[in-house]
Parts: structure tokens; sequence; C-alpha cells
């Protein structure tokens, strides 16, 4: 086969995958230029526990040239797996010997150092693969945005859901119009404290405890306050501490929170406010009602949102004659509710909609998995449809209601200027400082 027959074969097989995934998802998706949709992506994995295990594993058919976290257990571990690959701790260190290796990067380490990594490799022009929430503060969703814009990366937020048949069908029931307009969504969380292991340990120890040998505890530490080293914190419980975490909210919500983005088309919320548990300096609440408003979008009505975590399944949704599911969101419409979940979904009443015909499939299916839609998508396969434009949104919505709690009070928020305009108190928590020798 001669060098032009190849490049034309090529060209014909891109262009065919371009039509059939993903152009549905709108003008500001991100797709990279390949020669060959066929070749190999070079990835980094960065952060190798128990997400970072199922990341890796998802994204192996590439070439896996690197490996990187804080503890060498891990690495030692995955690099007996992957004997090509070269071992690091500091994902500053790789990013600097590999950068004319590494094509794109998959950060599953805890959301404190999200940015600072996500934002290093974009930076280097590295497509970036980034588990939710997609970062730890507003400041750093906004950074993490306009560099994936400016740099023309092809990015995509661990939210694996949004890549299931159930809610792109879910999608279309809402879209369809089958509801009617949705002006108010209950979505909620059951699980009392999340999946907290430590749920005696609620103020900060004072104690320090011995640093496993493997570890590397201040780069795992990073940009935030620096502590003693001790269990609640790594390998699992650093979700419910303020400097490395978000709480449930921020563990939780961007996976629920995605189907109600998507099927309603939200933005920015304006207003914010919440319940929950007097505020604890450094850990997060075991419980958590938060309720959005958003605005309307040209003929869409204004929508509030309503999240509880941290009890069985809500009041309101009860009354309104929702299921009672541990967990779940309820679209209340005009003409109707629906019901779903990861895996299912259902039309409330069900005696009215008897016989419902459900709308043609409009959303084409994910190519494969959500990490393999991003690694094609890096090719030139197809687009990501949870690309940095769609999770920024959504994260600093969850981030908003952490924010609203630890205010609190009401938070009223400009989202052109990324600032409330009711309190001076918010702004403390759209940005901190980092601990020195760390940047943005």
């Amino acid at each position: 086969m001669s060098s032009s027959t190849e490049v034309t074969r090529r060209e014909m097989l891109k262009t065919s995958l371009l039509s059939g995934a993903g152009l549905w998802l709108g003008a500001h998706t991100a797709q990279a230029e390949s020669t060959s949709p066929n070749e190999k992506l070079n990835i980094a994995c960065i952060g190798l526990g128990n997400q970072g295990n199922a990341n890796l594993g998802l994204v192996s058919s590439q070439n896996i040239v690197g490996l990187c976290d804080v503890d060498s257990a891990r690495t030692d571990k995955y690099q007996a797996k992957f004997p090509k690959a070269k071992s690091f701790a500091d994902f500053r260190v790789m990013l600097d010997k590999l950068e004319n290796e590494i094509d794109a990067v998959v950060v599953t380490t805890p959301n404190h150092t999200h940015a600072t990594i996500a934002v290093n490799a974009m930076r280097r022009g590295k497509h970036v693969y980034c588990e939710k929430p997609l970062a730890h503060s507003i400041h750093e969703v906004r950074e993490m945005q306009r560099v994936a814009r400016e740099e023309k990366v092809v990015t995509q937020m661990g939210t694996q859901n949004h890549a299931g048949e159930n809610y792109r069908r879910t999608v279309e029931l809402i879209q369809s119009g089958a509801i009617g307009d949705v002006q108010q969504v209950h979505v909620w969380f059951g699980r009392p404290g999340g999946w907290r292991r430590y749920k005696h340990v609620v103020d900060r120890p004072a104690e320090p405890q011995p640093i496993p040998k493997t570890l590397n505890w201040d780069l795992w530490v990073g940009p935030a306050p620096m502590q003693n080293f001790h269990p609640c914190y790594h390998p699992h419980d650093w979700h419910y501490w303020w400097d490395f975490g978000n709480g449930t909210l921020g563990n939780m919500g961007c996976h629920y929170m995605d189907l109600i983005f998507w099927s309603l088309d939200l933005q920015y919320p304006n207003a914010v406010e919440t319940k929950g548990p007097d505020l604890h300096p450094d850990s997060t609440p075991f419980w958590l009602d938060c309720h959005w408003q958003f605005p309307a979008r040209g003929s869409k009505p204004p929508v509030e949102v309503i999240w509880y975590h941290g009890r069985n399944t809500p009041e309101p949704v009860l009354e309104l004659g929702g299921p009672e599911w541990a967990a779940g969101i309820l679209f209340v419409g005009t003409d109707g509710m629906l019901a779903a979940d990861y895996g299912k979904r259902v039309l409330l009443p069900e005696e009215k909609f008897a016989g419902f015909k459900a709308p043609p499939k409009t959303i084409p299916p994910a190519i494969g998995n959500h990490r393999q839609e991003w690694y094609e998508a890096c090719k030139g396969n197809g687009k990501t449809n949870c690309h940095f434009d769609y999770a920024a949104p959504l994260t600093e919505t969850i981030l908003l209601g952490n924010l609203a709690f630890r205010v609190g009070e009401k938070v009223e928020w400009d989202a052109d200027k990324g600032a409330a305009t009711n309190t001076d108190q918010a702004a403390q928590y759209v940005q901190r400082e980092y601990r020195k020798g760390w940047t943005l």
C-alpha cells in the first residue's frame, strides 16, 4: 500500500468516526488533530490509588509511559505490570523528564492537587483526563478551564455515568418535554457522612502518626497547609477535610448533578443557600441541604435544584410521590415527574404514563467507556462530552454549595465576575493561598 493511499484511508476513517460520534455535543467540545486515528496514545497516570487503579486499567490499551504516585509501593506495584513505563514520585519531575514522550495525562489524586497537576500538564500541551470534582476551589476550576481553552487540549472530567445508556435516555426524556417544563429538581445521597471510614475522627488529630516508609508526605500535602500525617487523611478520608477535599457534596455531587446539568442545559446558579449542622473549621458536614437557584435559559424557565445528603430519602421527595431510594434525582415538571439514578429511570405517576412511548434516540452511544471516549478524542476520533467547558460550571456549582455553608448565609453569585455580590466572606473560599513552593 502506498503512503498516499494509507493517508487517504486514515482520513476516511477519521471522517467516518466523527460523523457517527459526538457531533451533537456542540461547538465547545475539544478534538485533537491526528495523522493516524489508529496509533496508540502515550499516557502518564498520576495517582495510582483505588480510582487510579481503575483509570489505569481502562487506558491500558494505550502506551503507558509514565507512572506517578507519592507512594512508591504503588508505583512499584504497577511498574511490574508496565515495565516500559518510568516511575516517579513528583509529577513535576515526570513532566520535565518525559515532556517529549507524553501525549496525555490521567489525574487521579486527591482534590487539592488536581489543578496544580492539570494546569502544569496542559501548559505543556498535554491532553488531560481529571477526576471529579474538577478542582478544590472555584479559582482553580476557572484556571483549569481557561488554560484548557488557551492550549486547545482535549479534556474530560471523570463522571463515568455520563457515558452510560441510562443517562442518555433520561436526557432525551427531559428534553423531549415528556414531563413538561422542569422548574424544580431534588437530588439526594442518603449515606450518612458519605463514605467516611474514620467516623469517630472529626477534630483534627493532635498526635502525629508514623509516616509510612514508602510515602512522601510532603508531596502528598502539596499546595495545602501542612498537617501531621494520620490515616484519617490518607489514603481515603481526605475527602472529609476542608484542607484536602470537598466533603460528600464534592465527592458525589458531580455524578448526580451531571444528569441535571445535561438535561436542563444549566450553567451557573445566581444564588445558593444551605442548611446543615454547625460549621466545623476543619472537617466537612455529615449531612447538608443545599438549594441553588438557576436563571432562565432562553425559553427554558428558572430552575431550583435542591441537594440533600446524610439522611434517608428526603421528606419533600416522598411528599411529591417520589421513590424511596437510597440515592436519586427527581425532576418535577409541569406535566409529571421523572425519577432517575445511575442505572434506572421511571416516569411518575406511573399510571399517568402507562403505555408511554419513549422519544427517538437522538444521543448516540459513547465510544466505549468514558476514558476511551477521551483517549480516542485525543487521537481525533470523536469528541469528549465532559470537557472542561462543561465540567467547570458543574464543579463550580458544587463548590458554591460548600462555600455558602461555610459562609453561613445565602450567597448571591455573579458568575461573570466569579464573586459573591452580597457578602465579603465568600472570597476566602473562592481562592486560598498555597503553601510555600507551590503555584498554579
